[in-house]
């Protein structure tokens, strides 16, 4: 059984996404004083009583709105009041009850789910402010006075959600599941992807850059695993970012590969790797992370039998340092090829894991100085020790020697293909640290 969800829903710029960030202690969403900022659900976990559940932050819900933008946000915002076990119905005091939000209010109360109004922005303490009961003509029970910015009427808030929870199952376990972000340049397909491979509409998709903002997570169980995808922000070049809000989102994406177990680099298949792509991909690099090269819009490129050949070949060159990864050629319009991606995220995600016990290590390294002996400078030359592993995600591995002027950085790319070749380590970077005699731990 699924963790209970609780939806934060309302129209725009009533404070959604500050009480969002204020139940899950984190500042997740962003937030900024312009209305429609959130566009895709964002979720995140909180705990209460002892009880663990997820809360999910919305786009506002703006009921006359017929641009392109709006009615995504508002659909979104639907999917989630369809999937939620309560549903938070935010207002805010300043305006008073709005066309807007009895509009909303009756679509709470079609859906038949248990519904907990909060007026927001009362952020004064002591004395009721007495506009707080024109809010019981929406029907919705008794309004409960919150300020999202100080805290103050959470706990009441809280409270309320808890006394509509389904009882408590053993099963609501979230462990154990692989973090996959996609990351890419704007317009590449990457929230194409992720709805495709979760079966639903589940963030915007719209023919202009910029259109995911946060960095949204999902969790997806299949007959392959059980993952949670992080759609992200496109990542454009720093000269190009000179909006607030798309620096958060480009912060966003960054943070998202942080705490990912396994990146996938998405690359339009028109273009071929840009400069852009190579930063993007070197983000994921330099991170340690696990990886997979997706190039999308395969079904757009006119084709012969060499192709994709020639194409692997040309991003191997311009992304030399990540020969490591593997290159799938996928379309996520038509679906071609996308179930093969969880095969490659499970094997990336194990090779990243992959422990080498250490007389393997050194039977290898042993095996390398024997074909090429390791190189020598002014009479003196290089003596290696021997080599251990000392982490995972990615394989980090000691190299003990008498200089370490003298391990020179060719002779140290010579022992991790020489590592490679024998144990593999496929879709994840080496990390390689060389320590001499004298060395303090």
């Amino acid at each position: 059984m699924a963790k209970p969800l609780v939806a934060i829903v309302g129209r725009p710029n009533v404070g959604k996404s500050l009480l969002f960030n204020r139940l899950c202690g984190q500042r997740l969403s962003i937030v900024e004083d312009t209305p429609g900022v959130t566009r895709d659900r964002l979720y995140a976990e909180c705990e209460w009583c002892g009880r663990t559940f997820d809360i999910v932050d919305t786009g506002g819900i703006e009921p006359t709105g017929d641009n392109e933008i709006l009615l995504f946000m508002r659909e979104q915002a639907q999917i989630a009041i369809r999937a939620a076990d309560v549903i938070v119905f935010l207002t805010e005091i300043g305006t008073g009850v709005t066309a807007a939000d009895q509009e909303v209010a009756a679509l709470l109360q079609r859906s038949r789910k248990p519904v907990v109004l909060c007026v927001n922005k009362m952020d004064s303490v002591g004395q009721v402010d007495p506009g707080i009961y024109e809010f019981y003509s929406l029907g919705l029970g008794d309004p409960i006075a919150l300020s999202a910015v100080h805290g103050h009427g959470t706990d009441e808030l809280l409270d309320a959600c808890l006394a509509h929870f389904p009882p408590q199952s053993a099963a609501e376990d979230e462990e154990g599941r692989v973090r996959v972000a996609v990351i890419g340049k704007p317009n590449v397909g990457k929230s194409s992807l992720v709805n495709l491979v979760l079966g639903e509409k589940r963030v915007i998709v719209a023919d202009m850059p910029g259109t995911t903002r946060d960095a949204v997570d999902t969790a997806l169980d299949n007959q392959y695993g059980r993952y949670v995808f992080i759609d992200t922000a496109g990542i454009r070049r720093k000269s190009k970012v000179d909006d607030r809000i798309e620096q958060f989102s480009v912060m966003r994406a960054k943070l998202a590969i942080e705490r990912s177990d396994v990146c996938l680099i998405l690359l339009d298949a028109r273009e071929g790797v840009t400069e852009q792509d190579a930063r993007i991909a070197g983000l994921a690099h330099e991170a340690g992370k696990a990886s997979v090269i997706v190039v999308n819009k395969w079904d757009l490129v006119e084709k012969d039998t060499h192709t994709m050949d020639r194409m692997r070949k040309d991003i191997y060159r311009d992304l030399s340092f990540m020969t490591y990864a593997p290159v799938l050629f996928i379309s996520a319009l038509t679906g071609q090829r996308v179930e093969r991606l969880f095969q490659l995220i499970n094997f990336v995600n194990d090779q990243s894991a992959m422990r080498i016990t250490t007389g393997l290590l050194n039977d290898v390294l042993a095996d390398a100085q024997a074909r090429v002996q390791p190189p020598s400078d002014k009479g003196r030359r290089l003596k290696i020790y021997y080599m251990t592993q000392t982490g995972i995600r990615p394989p980090c591995f000691v190299i003990f020697c008498n200089s370490r002027e003298l391990f020179h950085f060719s002779y140290q790319r010579y022992i991790e293909n020489q590592i490679r070749s024998v144990f593999g380590l496929e879709g994840t970077p080496i990390r390689i640290v060389i320590r001499q005699k004298g060395d303090k731990e």
